[in-house]
């Protein structure tokens, strides 16, 4: 048998050797074709080596040192802060050193080949790639072509603000030591959890927001939040935004806000938003804007203007690139649905593209998940009570207060959280949940089942959460629920 990667035609080509691109690939060969996949940079893509995982190793520590605190006996047992070398010494190892070997073995050992550089679309279904010593291979894909090339930060229009040298998330993530001062412009998920993870490590952080904090959750959670950060000692300057920024001889960078008011700090973090990796890919020769997100149809191929699939219908986007949700786990779904969708169509079988079916990403409009991990933390899936009005649904719109529920007043004293479920009055099932509190991350999966699995409430009554458990706010919303239907 050849070695794939000596290969020079494959069946689907990938561009960008992240957790979507892994997928696709790996789809693709469990359905019995071949795949080559392309990376300039490291295998595992942002989220290994400077987002999901080494973030939230950055704020894991500071987390259990509050639940700890937030118990009378444990929080005797914590003395002294936290041990900021030891924390970057597991955002390290998590990062894997931001060495890729264990991946490209992972890769290797699936019988995907690896071709290291920079693809550019040069022809139907034809990736060149240019490596790193300025030679060029030819890769021929006889199906389809997959760009999963993520994103990057987005910097804003602050003047001078490239001059003072910025971080960014991958800066952030990768810091080697933590700033005496650090100033944050952006109060979306980024600019939140950096927050609360830098100042629990020490810095003095302030922080620059057009919007109030977390502007795509329920206000309510973004109110707790705001509230945990000010208690933490954060200088928060919420809709109001930076005009310029300068740094001094002495290394310290000034921002000028649009109030007039000045913040000094030692360094500056932009989280602003996320611009698409599409700028260097050849699609100008397809009719495509270089730099522009791409726009995909029902089965994920890249559509032109006209809304029709591009060529013949061999370019497809996933992830980020695709802007149909900014987050990798929806990515990875993505790319599994996408990877069975290639390896049928290849044989010849039909799509399953219906709401639901095994190729539909319908998730990614009706139950998209996340977490935001500060403290507290939140939780969501679905939509939230202004996105359900605005699509049109009549809605009921139900609050439990979570410190309100034996299991959480035994989770941690003083146990502070919120419950919202949205439910479509007209099919009685929950098409929105958001929880806010410490840990609810554990409830948001009982969220997504019924959300996706569009459970009646009358149904969802039977479904017994443990007792004593968070998870009894599903009895309490389900109880405050049904008060409320008895007395219309």
């Amino acid at each position: 048998m050849a070695n794939p990667s000596e290969s020079t035609t494959f069946d689907v080509v990938i561009i960008g050797a992240g957790p979507v691109g892994e997928n696709v690939a790996d789809r693709v060969v469990q359905g019995g074709l071949s795949a080559a996949i392309v990376e300039r940079e490291l295998v595992g893509g942002e989220c290994s080596y400077w987002a999901c995982m080494p973030t939230k190793a950055l704020l894991r520590d500071a987390a259990a040192v509050r639940a700890a605190r937030a118990l009378p006996a444990a929080g005797q047992a914590v003395t002294g802060g936290l041990e900021v070398a030891a924390v970057l010494a597991r955002r390290d190892r998590f990062a894997s050193n931001w060495s890729d070997t264990g991946q490209a073995e992972w890769l290797d050992q699936a019988g995907i080949a690896l071709v290291r550089g920079h693809g550019r679309i040069t022809g139907t279904r034809v990736v060149t790639v240019t490596g790193t010593d300025g030679t060029s291979r030819v890769l021929q894909a006889r199906h389809a072509v997959v760009i999963a090339t993520g994103s990057s930060a987005q910097l804003p229009p602050v003047l001078c603000l490239a001059d003072v040298a910025p971080w960014a998330s991958r800066e952030a993530a990768a810091a080697r030591t933590v700033p005496d001062r650090l100033a944050i412009i952006g109060g979306g998920v980024v600019g939140s959890e950096m927050a609360t993870a830098f100042s629990a490590l020490g810095s003095h952080v302030t922080l620059i927001s057009q919007t109030r904090l977390l502007p795509g959750v329920e206000p309510f959670a973004s109110d707790q939040v705001t509230a945990a950060l000010r208690a933490a000692g954060v200088s928060l300057h919420l809709k109001l935004d930076a005009t310029e920024a300068r740094r001094d001889t002495s290394g310290t960078v000034h921002l000028t806000l649009s109030d007039g008011r000045l913040v000094a700090a030692d360094e500056v973090l932009v989280a602003t938003g996320r611009t698409p990796n599409t700028k260097d890919l050849g699609l100008d020769h397809l009719g495509l804007t270089p730099g522009a997100w791409l726009p995909v149809d029902d089965a994920l191929a890249v559509v032109g203007d006209d809304g029709k699939p591009v060529g013949d219908g061999w370019l497809y986007a996933a992830g980020d690139v695709n802007k149909r949700a900014l987050l990798t786990h929806h990515g990875k779904y993505q790319a599994r649905a996408l990877g069975d969708a290639i390896a049928a169509r290849a044989h010849g079988q039909e799509l399953d593209l219906a709401a639901w079916g095994r190729h539909a990403v319908t998730a990614d409009e009706r139950a998209t998940t996340q977490v935001i991990f500060t403290d507290p933390e939140v939780a969501a899936v679905g939509l939230s009570a202004e996105a359900a009005s605005a699509a049109g649904f009549r809605i009921r719109v139900v609050d439990h207060d979570l410190g309100a529920v034996a299991g959480a007043a035994l989770h941690a004293d003083g146990y502070r959280g919120q419950a919202r479920m949205i439910v479509d009055a007209d099919r009685n099932v929950l098409i929105g949940f958001t929880a806010v509190g410490p840990d609810v991350a554990e409830l948001l999966h009982a969220a997504t089942i019924a959300v996706t699995a569009e459970v009646s409430l009358d149904r969802l009554w039977h479904a017994v959460p443990a007792y004593p458990t968070i998870s009894e706010i599903w009895l309490r919303l389900l109880e405050a629920d049904g008060r409320r239907t008895r007395l219309t």
